[in-house]
């Protein structure tokens, strides 16, 4: 079984989520820590929660969402699961961190590649990778059917969508990423979105401005 932990870091106020099993198993996803004191924090809640961290992965690679990565990667020696269309925004990240004056670490470690339909497992919990690009190429999402929850990144919020104006962005894309991967899913599966409050799948088929009449 899943337990679901979030922190909102970093000044773009990005949700990181820390996700651990019965067994006390942890993967740590889209690791936004960029302060010290962010980064104190998130070691702080994994060792009062005695928890093995095991896993890094990543929804997609705009630097909001891997500020972090490099620290993760040096404390625990977990290296960046990503989709591989996510290589030349993961490659981009620095120079776009110096254009918004938040400079990024840059991640050192190996890429482990993600594929679409692929089943993560740690221990008896699983979680199936739904690639839904238009926000970001390589966007996915990490879903448990059997809990009802997804970890979407920025690809649905609570009565909105992921932008589209960033550089490997396409609104079409994205809407059809919406419809046709995430608009499939049980009414009743939480969202975990990559900013803002969680919502569902049922709530944003019937209530976001952005759906209405696709879905």
């Amino acid at each position: 079984m899943w337990h679901i932990e979030s922190f909102v870091f970093s000044p773009i106020q990005e949700n990181t989520y820390l996700l651990y099993t019965n067994d006390r198993r942890a993967v740590i996803i889209d690791p936004g820590c960029y302060f010290e004191e962010e980064r104190t924090a998130l070691k702080a809640r994994i060792n009062t929660l005695q928890l093995n961290p095991v896993a890094l992965w990543n929804t997609h690679t705009h630097l909001d969402h891997v500020f972090g990565n490099q620290f993760v990667y040096q404390t625990w020696g977990l290296e960046a699961h990503i989709h591989p269309e996510e290589d030349p925004v993961l490659d981009a990240a620095p120079a776009y961190g110096l254009m918004y004056n938040l400079p990024v670490e840059t991640y050192t470690g190996t890429r482990l590649y993600l594929a679409d339909r692929q089943v993560l497992a740690v221990g008896d919990s699983q979680l199936e990778v739904i690639h839904a690009p238009g926000h970001s190429p390589g966007s996915v999402c990490f879903y448990s059917a059997d809990q009802g929850f997804l970890i979407g990144g920025d690809v649905l919020f609570h009565r909105s969508i992921g932008r589209t104006d960033l550089p490997g962005g396409h609104h079409a894309t994205l809407i059809q990423s919406i419809q046709q991967r995430l608009m499939v899913l049980p009414d009743h599966t939480v969202v975990y979105s990559g900013h803002g409050e969680p919502t569902t799948i049922g709530e944003e088929r019937q209530e976001n401005p952005f759906l209405y009449g696709l879905t």
